[in-house]
């Protein structure tokens, strides 16, 4: 597996998927980041990084318009965030869902369109035709009406994956969608994002805490630390220069094997995460 991400040129672009301009998020008197101004391209895989605590799914509620910053400017294809908005589509961190859910997962996909209001809506022409298009693009057609209580790890990520492509979003949000998952279904999930931008030219904001499952597919890094942050190629920002300034300590960061392991980030409690996932990693 090569470090480096796939060649591809990120130009200018006038209009970009999510634009992010002097943005700062707190809590109370806990700031989160600030300052933090970035373009994502239409087509773009941006990979998000930091410890617990650091802001990562913060970052993913502002873009959903659950959570208002604080100060700054974000949009999403040019309009201000919103909450509801068709432009995103969002897949939510794995976990198992309960084996008696009764719903299929063509069902799942469905809500995709129609939220959660089973019962009070009527169905709209070419709405099923969307769902089964859907499924077939993550190769989930074979499980299509069982229940998705009833599918493995990796099958029930395809199926939620389904759901946030249905709308046919400019901009994908993956929060820890790696989770929970073996090896072989990390590659899939991880393959059917990258194949969904590259086909659909759909951008892609990938929150994970750790690096290796996603390297062959990442443009670009934001990694977030103790109301910091750094912006750029795998290389700018993962080495031990870059993150030692970041952390404010001694940080090494060795590529071996095709993996980037990082070794040394503070013991403190908002890195307990992220700390014990390099541990895994070793």
């Amino acid at each position: 597996m090569s470090l480096a991400a796939p060649a591809r040129i990120m130009a200018p672009v006038e209009s970009p998927v999510l634009r992010l301009r002097d943005a700062a998020l707190s809590y109370g008197d806990r700031e989160l980041w600030s300052g933090l101004s970035i373009d994502v391209a239409p087509g773009e895989f941006l990979a998000v990084l930091g410890a617990n605590g650091s802001g990562k799914s913060s970052l993913l509620k502002a873009i959903l318009g659950l959570q208002p910053l604080t100060s700054g400017v974000l949009e999403i294809a040019g309009e201000p965030a919103r909450r509801g908005s068709r432009s995103i589509g969002y897949v939510q961190q794995q976990r198992r869902l309960d084996p008696q859910t009764p719903l299929r997962s063509r069902d799942v996909v469905r809500q995709g369109l129609d939220g959660h209001r089973w019962g009070l809506s009527l169905p709209r022409r070419g709405s099923w035709q969307r769902v089964e298009e859907a499924l077939a693009d993550v190769d989930a057609m074979a499980y299509a009406d069982k229940p998705v209580g009833l599918l493995s790890g990796g099958e029930q990520q395809r199926v939620r994956i389904a759901q946030a492509l249905v709308a046919d979003p400019v901009l994908l949000l993956c929060d820890e969608p790696l989770l929970s998952l073996d090896l072989a279904s990390q590659q899939v999930v991880t393959g059917l994002v990258d194949r969904r931008r590259r086909d659909h030219d759909t951008a892609v904001v990938f929150v994970t805490h750790e690096i290796n499952p996603v390297l062959p597919y990442v443009d670009r890094v934001l990694y977030l630390a103790g109301g910091r942050f750094r912006v750029g190629t795998v290389e700018e920002v993962l080495n031990s220069a870059t993150l030692s300034e970041l952390f404010g300590a001694p940080i090494e960061v060795v590529r071996s094997g095709g993996r980037i392991l990082v070794a040394g980030i503070p013991d403190t409690p908002e890195c307990v995460h992220h700390h014990e996932s390099e541990e895994e990693t070793a």
